[in-house]
């Protein structure tokens, strides 16, 4: 957490990587935490199922290396299993039938992206994940907000 002001902290908001390739996840792991966020990290979608009881994430990175249609059956699977709702985004890697570069709004708050760098991934999860600052001014008791 980084103090925002004297009577202000932000605090970090966790993303969910599901990416089988381990270079890769690890690669996006350091991306994210480098920019400030807390990240969990799943090979598969178990995985990722049960890395979501200890805290709900405030965001879900997908690898696509199947057809979307396979994804979008995952990503069903674990908002339903891990009782995530629509509210939490999620963006799914895709690089079939999407240009590289892209970026498809496919509702629900689900994004396909076939980002051609890690600067369009960046981008993308801070548009996604406004900062959040908790107020610990009234009597020790945190209230949050969105800046």
């Amino acid at each position: 957490m980084k103090v925002v002001d004297s009577r202000k902290v932000e605090k970090s908001r966790l993303i969910l990587v599901v990416e089988d390739v381990y270079e890769t996840r690890a690669g996006i792991d350091t991306l994210l935490k480098v920019n400030g966020y807390r990240v969990a990290l799943a090979s598969a979608e178990e995985e990722a199922i049960n890395s979501t009881r200890p805290e709900r994430p405030d965001l879900i990175l997908v690898s696509g290396s199947a057809l979307p249609d396979n994804v979008l059956v995952k990503v069903d699977r674990i908002r339903k299993e891990a009782a995530v709702g629509d509210e939490v985004p999620v963006v799914v890697f895709c690089a079939h039938d999407i240009p590289e570069g892209e970026e498809v709004v496919i509702g629900g708050n689900v994004y396909l992206t076939n980002p051609d760098n890690f600067n369009q991934l960046r981008s993308l999860v801070a548009r996604l994940l406004p900062e959040v600052v908790v107020d610990v001014t009234h009597e020790g008791r945190a209230d949050t907000g969105i800046l």
